[in-house]
């Protein structure tokens, strides 16, 4: 009977001793599990964290695609317009090593040239006429019957025809000339020693001293002074030589280096060392 009782008192300490351990087992995997759900949800948060991030990524890479495209279309565009404007001005094909931004200082120069000269320098018809009636040059003179210089161009148009300064410039003259049969004329001092008159007027629209600018209005065609019938009176000169006009009449961007060659009178080098005319390289 004692022998009974010892082993029942054993198996019951035994198994007290396995059910703590069991619980203790039991507890220990309950705290695994939570930490590996911790984990798992963490690892959940961290997977949508970077899944934003990518798509955030993306949608950056895309834009940035896009914006690659655009400025690929506009440095075409750029190259395409530059090389018209290049072309335009006359500028001979641009060295191959030279940048964009070169090219461009380049063409900005040219342009000032040509803009300095073509606004400075008589060049484009004063007047819409039906025709040229006279030239440049020797001819037998309509009223006098001799032979004489005639020191413009005569452009038949009706009377009332607006005349147009082909120049910036300052009105040297302007009203009647009395004593040289121009009738109503317009005289226009311009840059660089130029000079243009425009005679036989009806009417005088501006004023001695007024500056006037390339294109502007300044008088109506007539036949006041020692005139046959209507028409304007045209005259280029440089320091008072007479010039022929139709070489500057037909000077412009698409042929500016032409009037150089064709008026051999002026000393057209000695412009190089001028301002804005020296200004024609990348500094």
């Amino acid at each position: 009977m004692a022998a009974f009782l010892l082993m029942a008192a054993l198996s019951f300490f035994v198994s007290n001793l396995l059910l703590v351990k069991t619980t203790d087992e039991l507890l220990d995997l309950e705290d695994t599990h939570q930490q590996l759900a911790d984990q798992y949800e963490l690892m959940l948060g961290t997977q949508q964290l970077y899944r934003t991030e990518l798509e955030s990524l993306g949608d950056a890479l895309s834009q940035l695609s896009v914006e690659r495209d655009q400025l690929a279309q506009q440095n075409h565009l750029m190259g395409t317009e530059l090389g018209d404007l290049e072309s335009m001005l006359g500028i001979l094909e641009s060295d191959s090593e030279m940048t964009a931004k070169e090219r461009a200082e380049v063409a900005k120069a040219a342009a000032r040239e040509r803009l300095f000269m073509l606004y400075g320098i008589p060049n484009g018809v004063p007047i819409q006429s039906e025709r040229i009636t006279d030239r440049f040059g020797m001819r037998m003179h309509p009223i006098q019957k001799k032979r004489i210089m005639h020191s413009g161009i005569d452009f038949k148009a009706s009377v009332g025809t607006p005349v147009y300064a082909t120049a910036d410039g300052v009105v040297e003259f302007a009203g009647y000339n009395k004593g040289g049969g121009y009738g109503y004329m317009v005289r226009i001092d311009h840059n660089l020693g130029f000079r243009t008159v425009y005679a036989h007027l009806q009417k005088v629209l501006v004023k001695p001293k007024a500056f006037v600018h390339k294109g502007q209005q300044i008088g109506l065609s007539g036949n006041s002074g020692n005139s046959t019938g209507p028409h304007l009176h045209y005259e280029v000169r440089q320091l008072y030589t007479a010039l022929d006009p139709e070489p500057f009449m037909k000077w412009g961007l698409d042929n500016f280096d032409s009037i150089f060659t064709d008026v051999e009178e002026i000393p057209w080098e000695s412009l190089s060392a001028m301002y804005p005319l020296n200004q024609t390289a990348p500094q």
